[in-house]
């Protein structure tokens, strides 16, 4: 008889193959079992072996067919069958990912677990873009903050605290309350022209992203019909964009001196 088995909680990054661990590369090569979220790219679930059992759990926005707490019995039959179960999130499982409560409830099923960290949507995104997450001189801080409570009961945030116009914001999975997001943002006293960006499937083939303001950007993603997932960056830093931004060369002739100049901030 087999004996209880392991659960792996991988994050599988932001959608680029190329941005998974190799930890999480060998986890996913060995698996017996991968339970999926909807947000992980067909690249990578075509890394999966042809013979693995594959179980989509994935949830769209007010439609969650398999609740969570099915998802964490799932893990825990599952490993006590025996198998090396990979948990696969997009992003990093422990960020908005829920990985924390299925971590929770395999420790009360007596179900050895690991957490293999992935590139978050935030990091990924803003690396797309050559944009920096913090800067000197204009961003001495940084929050992740979701977008959606949990069953979409209205956001309750610490919106004067959110406001500081030192601090870069990245606002995961808030495509439907951006407009909101932004009137009180502006209202505990961020600049309304704030620079924003939304980016929609960062770091892939279908990656699209608009550059706008605060009080713009939510006009903007809903002009342009952004696809979830969609997540928006505000802050000084997003400004930069046209100062780390490569001219287009042909070949060789890209040399060193014809980068742009940066200037370096000093404090």
């Amino acid at each position: 008889m087999r004996g209880i088995g392991k659960v792996s909680l991988i994050g599988a990054g932001p959608g680029d193959p190329d941005l998974l661990t190799v930890k999480a590369l060998k986890r996913i090569q060995n698996a017996e079992v991968v339970v999926y979220d909807r947000l992980v790219s067909q690249e990578i679930m075509d890394l999966v072996p042809p013979k693995t059992a594959l179980y989509p759990v994935g949830k769209k926005p007010k439609s969650h067919p398999i609740p969570q707490e099915e998802i964490n019995q799932l893990l825990v039959d599952l490993a006590k069958e025996g198998k090396h179960v990979v948990r696969l999130k997009g992003g990093d499982p422990f960020i908005f990912g829920r990985g924390s409560e299925e971590a929770a409830e395999l420790v009360i099923a007596g179900v050895d677990y690991e957490v293999v960290p992935g590139i978050t949507a935030a990091q990924g995104c803003a690396s797309s873009l050559n944009l920096p997450l913090t800067h000197r001189g204009l961003a001495t801080g940084l929050r992740y903050v979701t977008g959606h409570c949990q069953k979409d009961v209205p956001l309750d945030l610490d919106w004067a605290s959110l406001a500081d116009p030192n601090t870069t914001l990245v606002i995961y999975m808030g495509l439907a309350a951006i407009a909101e997001i932004s009137t009180k943002l502006v209202e505990h006293g961020m600049p309304a022209d704030m620079p924003a960006v939304a980016i929609s499937k960062g770091t892939t083939s279908e990656e699209q992203k608009v550059f706008g303001t605060l009080t713009t950007i939510g006009e903007q993603a809903k002009a342009a019909k952004l696809p979830a997932p969609t997540l928006f960056m505000i802050g000084d830093v997003v400004g930069l964009k046209d100062s780390l931004e490569l001219p287009s060369y042909s070949g060789s002739e890209a040399k060193w001196g014809d980068r742009p100049h940066l200037e370096v901030i000093n404090g």
